[in-house]
């Protein structure tokens, strides 16, 4: 019953995405239209355009996914744990687990450079809707609309590129009614300068996720560097000597994923009915198959660790969101909001005609659901580079703008940066991937399926598996390089066994590609008229779904009622090791041997972590947190199990976002890591 939270307050405001009638401090907002006037209004505080330049340009995102932060001038930047642990396993060998033990580079030249790390920060917004708008017109096929709008949104990327030397984006915001070009000033030379151990990073493991009360120190920091020096950052976040007050307004900068606000009850009821469910299927899959592979040995576990983390991470999410979906409740207030919406553009001779865009979305929904698992889906490293390497030799063929959009030469660089990273590549882990992702896609699409039997090629999704692993050479970073520059011709004869696997299943992959994108785009066009509607009924004033993107949620620091009992806002380093002896004996429970050691260094009563109300969702892993002052006060790194329905709506009940405070990272630099050479440049 926990994730039944009282939502009908919010409900309506949530699912339409009006900013007009929505009640406490929801909304994801774009930087370049924030809710100044509620800010005023509600909390006295003048958000300037200086004000919001200044946070703007002080955060970063991460390619991996999730949020970060400058904290110095010398180029530190601040995510979580669980944000760099991509980076921390990249970096890990045998010998020295640093994803583990964790790391501390006491000099710039411990400090160790991640493979294939690119951050990326925000220094401008344009509006390009009308470019894009006019380039898709409404007598083209979808098919025609699909390319259209693919060669102008390359076209507009391409030229403020050039124009400018960032790398730029265009984001499609409320399903397709909006489109804004973003400008990334991208850093590549990224290196790790302090993690803490996973078990304090995630102190509580997999049954603690999502919880609250939480112990956790989930925060890492990076630096970045120009010209093989630490960058000089002009735009950073000042360090709060106290962190926030109980009621005090924070606000919360980052990158929210995805959220589905604006979804019509077709839309949920496909992702309820059919869609999460699927997922949840091949998670749980997954995480079996992970932890089976890690009973091998220590090193094994080490090996599959990172990924079954993400794979658990995202399983509890799922559930989260699919037990917020059969809340009856949820779509009684949806139905009730969508009729009345309908209603008003109905009795809109200048609207009627847009009534139609709910019945295609239903339509699109339908055509979802029978292609649900019917794709080329595998999990694989070694598959996804043959398949990179595959499609963009061909991709390369033609003018750019006639590309799919990851292969365009806006995005050659990043694009190459990943497919030629020199992060270790397991063998023995990637062919379980292979194999028990093969097995699944025999199971959904039947053995006797053309693609299927060319997938396997007589052997079985073991055998194969082993074969396609001990035969290819990609996972060497110097033959990827020779085959790619062997171009076309070198590709198409290539022998090398997982090449040419993919050669077989590519015209079923793009096959596929090209319906999803069909879909894809007669459901931007429906959205598009939905979103339209809804400024045309209820105002302009609104923020969209969440892009994974840069976007501005705020809300005071705040505890709540959970079954009766008032849960306090703030947890401290006490309470961590009044936790772990409540634990004792039960694995993730034990705190770190550093921790045990400087106990008597440490002020028991220094605030460890805190929730507050924020409107967040995941991909703000990393976010900070400050005050209106722009000051670091705390480091977003998770929500509570209420606030899983956020993909769909929000309330400020019970749902919680949760961050680390800033005092703990600073006192825990300071007293247990011993590192207070690092801990003086915060915010400096």
């Amino acid at each position: 019953m926990r994730l039944r939270v009282f939502l009908l307050l919010n409900l309506l405001a949530g699912l339409l995405l009006t900013a007009g009638g929505a009640t406490a401090d929801e909304g994801m907002w774009l930087f370049n239209d924030l809710p100044k006037k509620q800010l005023k209004e509600k909390y006295g505080i003048d958000v300037t355009d200086e004000w919001a330049e200044h946070l703007m340009k002080s955060c970063v995102r991460f390619n991996v996914g999730g949020s970060a932060s400058f904290i110095s001038s010398n180029g530190l930047v601040l995510t979580n744990h669980h944000v760099g642990s991509d980076t921390l396993f990249k970096l890990s060998t045998a010998e020295r687990d640093i994803l583990k033990d964790g790391f501390l580079a006491r000099t710039l030249g411990e400090e160790l450079k991640a493979p294939d790390l690119e951050l990326n920060q925000l220094v401008e917004i344009r509006d390009v809707t009308a470019e894009v708008n006019a380039a898709v017109t409404s007598e083209l096929t979808p098919e025609q609309a699909v390319a259209a709008r693919r060669a102008v949104i390359s076209k507009i990327e391409q030229e403020a590129s050039d124009k400018t030397g960032l790398r730029c984006n265009v984001i499609t915001l409320y399903g397709g009614g909006r489109y804004h070009l973003y400008h990334f000033k991208k850093y590549t030379d990224v290196r790790l300068v302090w993690a803490p151990e996973s078990s304090i990073a995630f102190f509580g493991g997999d049954a603690d996720n999502f919880e609250y009360p939480r112990y956790n120190l989930d925060a890492c920091i990076f630096r970045v560097y120009e010209n093989d020096q630490p960058a000089k950052i002009e735009h950073f976040l000042k360090w709060s000597p106290n962190g926030p007050g109980e009621d005090e307004i924070t606000f919360v900068a980052g990158n929210p994923g995805r959220t589905s606000r604006i979804l019509t009850v077709s839309a949920l009821k496909f992702q309820r009915d059919q869609r999460i469910p699927f997922v949840l299927n091949s998670l749980c899959r997954r995480e079996l198959a992970l932890q089976q592979f890690g009973l091998a040995g220590p090193e094994a576990a080490r090996r599959a660790k990172d990924e079954l983390f993400g794979v658990q991470n995202s399983r509890k999410v799922y559930f989260g969101r699919v037990n917020g979906l059969q809340d009856p409740a949820i779509f009684a207030a949806k139905t009730s909001a969508e009729s009345a919406l309908l209603a008003k553009v109905k009795a809109d001779p200048k609207l009627a005609s847009s009534a139609a865009a709910w019945d295609r979305v239903a339509e699109v929904q339908k055509r979802r659901g029978e292609l649900l698992g019917k794709g080329v889906t595998v999990s694989s490293r070694l598959f996804e580079i043959a398949e990179t390497i595959v499609q963009m030799v061909e991709e390369d063929q033609k003018p750019t703008g006639q590309r799919l959009p990851e292969y365009s030469d806006a995005g050659r660089a990043s694009l190459e940066q990943q497919l030629y990273s020199t992060a270790p590549i397991y063998p023995d882990l990637d062919q379980m991937q292979l194999a028990d992702s093969m097995t699944r896609m025999v199971e959904l699409r039947g053995a006797d399926d053309p693609v299927c039997v060319a997938m396997l090629n007589g052997k079985s999704p073991t055998d194969r598996a082993a074969e396609l692993t001990n035969g290819t050479a990609l996972a060497d970073v110097a033959a990827r390089k020779a085959l790619v520059q062997s171009g076309l011709a070198g590709v198409r004869n290539s022998t090398d066994p997982m090449v040419a696997m993919i050669r077989a299943l590519d015209p079923e992959i793009r096959r596929f590609r090209k319906l999803t994108d069909e879909l894809d785009e007669l459901e931007r066009q429906a959205y598009a008229q939905i979103a339209n509607a809804i400024f045309a009924t209820q105002g302009t004033s609104t923020y969209p779904d969440a892009t994974f993107s840069l976007r501005l949620s705020f809300g005071p620091v705040k505890g709540y009622i959970e079954d009766g009992k008032q849960v306090p806002a703030w947890t401290d380093f006490g309470g961590a090791f009044t936790h772990e002896l409540a634990h004792k004996g039960q694995e993730n429970y034990d705190l770190p041997p550093s921790w045990h050691a400087a106990k008597d260094k440490l002020n028991l009563s220094t605030p460890f972590n805190f929730v507050s109300t924020a409107d967040i969702i995941g991909g703000n892993s990393g976010s900070p947190v400050v005050n209106k002052n722009l000051e670091l006060v705390g480091l977003i790194f998770d929500g509570n199990i209420q606030s899983l329905t956020g993909d769909f709506v929000y309330s400020d009940t019970q749902s919680r976002a949760v961050s680390v405070h800033s005092s703990a990272i600073r006192e825990a630099l300071r007293y247990v890591y011993k590192a207070e050479e690092l801990a003086d440049q915060l915010g400096k």
